[in-house]
């Protein structure tokens, strides 16, 4: 990996510590691979390089991912990947069988990458079952053999060193030589009571057999996995299509069911979330507006300039090839204030020319507030903008899953909102008519009948 272009530095963590906080079998490693700063295609490309290495070592399972997806797929499914499928069953071999069916299909789906069977059967076991008759015979018990076992390859607490504040234990195993070799069991002396040494396959039947690393349980059920990393950005649709394509090629048993978890399920409840939380605030926005201004005419104007802003959103999104992510929504909230913010502006200028300076009600009127407020519109959009530009820019990075899509967004509709708000407004208010003591006066003149 090292002679992969982008990469700074590669470092390994094997095996398990006592208080470690993942708890992995001893047979996983995990590699933290540094890299140099560079673009999110070449981020994409780089670890192409890295499963173009890893797929030339056999019998390995792996996944790449970013530290970020990492942390929140397992936020999110309890797994490392971004999508999880979570097979609940009674049967462990019918799980297996299901699991293995699954992960076939899903790799047919477009974009999957990194499909395992996170508890995969078939693992190679050492079974050794003692023969009665020859514990019997030479006066052992089931747990003299056992505990010889035990202390043989997995080893013993014979004693403790005090170190200073420290305490070391001090284990007694077999060597690490014997240990490796599965046929050296069979010679492993057991003395009894009595002072008899038994070499250990007079007393037992050692066999070499397959069996499980690891049986998942969640809320008391069993439950086998398969994961997939999309190479996508609608992990979604994605999630959708596996779906489909697995109902349609696997049968499943009338005691096994599926659950769809991770990256997919997390944004859809975060977008319901934001939507119900979006719906309420705009709701008091409405309310606010109606109280400040008094006049539902000019409520109506500041709510008919949000489009302006989502036509540029909506663009935006089209031309970065993004989809309507979580990113995507928080930017399209953000516009609704934008949009609103010069709406305010230029209509509460408007009602001040007429309500304050007295000047009458006219396209002039119009026009001149639509000019005096040019500026103060173009210099908040422009701050605004200069702002969001480097995260723009950066979008695609790792670290800016979310920021990317949001800032784009943002900028899209800020080009727009600002350019329909300047043009296209000033022909709304004079079309919708009189605003503050001049839309007064015109009603009142309606009552009486002097304006025909």
């Amino acid at each position: 990996m090292l002679a992969i272009p982008g990469i700074l530095t590669v470092e390994q963590t094997i095996g398990r510590a006592e208080s470690g906080e993942d708890t992995w079998e001893p047979n996983r490693s995990e590699f933290h691979v540094e890299l140099k700063r560079m673009a999110g295609g070449a981020e994409e490309q780089t670890q192409a390089a890295i499963r173009d290495v890893i797929t030339h070592y056999p019998n390995l399972q792996a996944e790449v991912l970013t530290f970020l997806a990492d942390r929140l797929s397992e936020s999110l499914s309890g797994e490392t990947a971004l999508v999880a499928i979570n097979i609940f069953g009674a049967d462990l071999d019918e799980l297996d069988r299901v699991a293995d069916q699954i992960a076939s299909v899903v790799r047919t789906v477009p974009g999957a990458r990194d499909v395992q069977v996170k508890a995969p059967s078939g693992a190679p076991f050492l079974r050794v079952e003692l023969r009665p008759e020859g514990l019997d015979q030479y006066g052992f018990t089931a747990s003299d053999l056992l505990d010889t076992i035990e202390t043989a390859y997995q080893g013993a607490v014979a004693a403790q060193v005090y170190d200073a504040n420290k305490i070391v234990n001090l284990v007694v195993r077999l060597p690490e030589t014997e240990r490796v070799d599965p046929e050296a069991i069979g010679g492993l002396p057991i003395r009894a009571a009595s002072g008899v040494t038994v070499p250990l396959h007079d007393l037992a039947k050692i066999t070499l057999t397959e069996g499980r690393t690891s049986i998942i349980h969640d809320g008391a059920r069993r439950r086998q996995v398969v994961t997939v990393n999309p190479q996508t950005t609608d992990i979604a649709g994605f999630v959708t299509a596996a779906r489909e394509a697995i109902q349609r090629q696997v049968k499943l048993p009338q005691t096994v069911y599926l659950e769809y978890v991770g990256a997919a399920q997390g944004a859809a409840q975060a977008r319901h979330e934001l939507l119900l939380h979006s719906a309420i605030a705009a709701l008091g926005i409405v309310l606010l507006l109606a109280v400040a201004f008094g006049d539902a005419r000019s409520v109506a104007l500041i709510l008919a300039t949000t489009p302006f802003a989502l036509v540029g959103g909506v663009l935006a999104v089209a031309m970065t090839g993004a989809t309507l992510s979580i990113g995507s929504l928080v930017g399209f909230v953000t516009l609704f204030g934008i949009a609103a913010r010069n709406a305010i502006l230029l209509i509460a200028h408007v009602e001040h020319l007429i309500s304050v300076e007295g000047a009458p009600w006219s396209l002039a009127t119009v026009l001149r507030g639509a000019r005096e407020r040019l500026v103060p519109i173009l210099m908040t959009a422009l701050v605004t903008a200069l702002g969001l530009l480097p995260l723009a820019a950066g979008s695609g990075e790792a670290g800016r899953e979310v920021q990317g899509p949001m800032a784009s967004v943002i900028l899209g509709g800020l080009a727009t909102s600002t350019v329909l708000n300047l043009l296209v407004l000033p022909v709304l208010i004079w079309s919708f008519g009189p605003l503050g003591e001049a839309s007064g006066s015109r009603r009142a003149d309606l009552a009486e009948g002097k304006m025909g």
